[in-house]
């Protein structure tokens, strides 16, 4: 699987304790900067990770800053990208198998590198489950992102 991996300047210190997890566990690291710890802004990074997954250059992403908060928030406007907020490894995980998930937002400042492995290997391991409620509940949420407006749920 190829992964694209970006961050601010405030997840730029796990980005490299990231990268390897990815590579130790097979997959291919697709850069998507930044490359120090001078200050960018987040959404600049969800949009470049957000562009190699919709693009093609990458199965899934991942995206460190300092809470995680406003990759996620960057990242779900952009349509065709799902992003989670996961400090934990079993919404790493469920993420993915429910809602199928594309993309992982970690916060640099709340995370610690012991926890990465299980968070950044639950989350590629995992599968959409192709479950009849999951897809049901998908649809919806494709619907809303191509409304983007709420729908009547007595309907």
């Amino acid at each position: 699987m190829r992964v694209a991996l970006g961050c601010d300047h405030a997840g730029y210190p796990l980005k490299g304790v990231v990268s390897e997890i990815v590579e130790q566990a097979g997959h291919q690291v697709v850069d998507c900067g930044t490359y120090s710890a001078d200050p960018v802004d987040y959404p600049d990074s969800a949009s470049d990770v957000c562009a190699a997954v919709l693009d093609g250059r990458a199965d899934r992403g991942i995206i460190l800053c300092g809470s995680g908060v406003g990759a996620a928030v960057a990242a779900n406007k952009i349509t065709g990208i799902r992003a989670g907020l996961c400090h934990e490894p079993y919404t790493a995980r469920q993420g993915v198998e429910h809602d199928d998930v594309n993309v992982l937002c970690l916060g640099g400042r709340v995370v610690g590198p012991s926890l990465l492995p299980d968070l950044v290997e639950g989350f590629l391991a995992a599968e959409f489950s192709g479950e009849e409620r999951h897809q049901r509940r998908l649809k919806k949420v494709l619907a809303l992102e191509k409304t983007g407006a709420p729908f009547d749920t007595n309907s």
